[in-house]
């Protein structure tokens, strides 16, 4: 007994002067519709339209966690093939030539991983005093 979905089948055409246009898609912009139809639909028949206000600070934090998760992902995946790697070694000859050689990627990972702390500190320190 479910609802059948019920389609749109009647047409109204508005034409815009393009300044008015954009005026229109601006504001659709900042709410949570998705089509410039459901937009104006909505305020035809007085429907809640409901707007977003952005968070230009938390905008820039999900960015540069964005990044960061990025950037400990793609540090992840070198790490499971470096590991990878030595798991298929069969000699000590070529596991003390492994470890020489990653090294240096070693001392990359600690890098990275301490300079994220160092951004995630500072992230919570400033979003701690707001």
């Amino acid at each position: 007994m479910s609802q059948e979905k019920q389609h749109y089948t009647k047409r109204v055409t508005i034409r815009f002067k393009p300044e008015e246009f954009e005026s229109v898609e601006s504001k659709r912009k900042a709410t949570t519709c998705q089509k410039t139809s459901e937009y104006i639909r909505k305020l035809a028949l007085s429907q809640p339209v409901v707007v977003t206000y952005r968070n230009q600070s938390a905008d820039q934090l999900l960015h540069e966690m964005v990044q960061l998760k990025n950037e400990l992902s793609a540090i992840g995946n070198n790490f499971n093939q470096s590991v990878h790697k030595l798991h298929t070694l069969d000699t000590l000859a070529e596991i003390k030539t492994w470890a020489l050689l990653n090294e240096n990627a070693k001392q990359t990972l600690f890098a990275k991983v301490e300079q994220i702390r160092q951004r995630m500190t500072q992230l919570y320190e400033l979003w701690s005093h707001k």
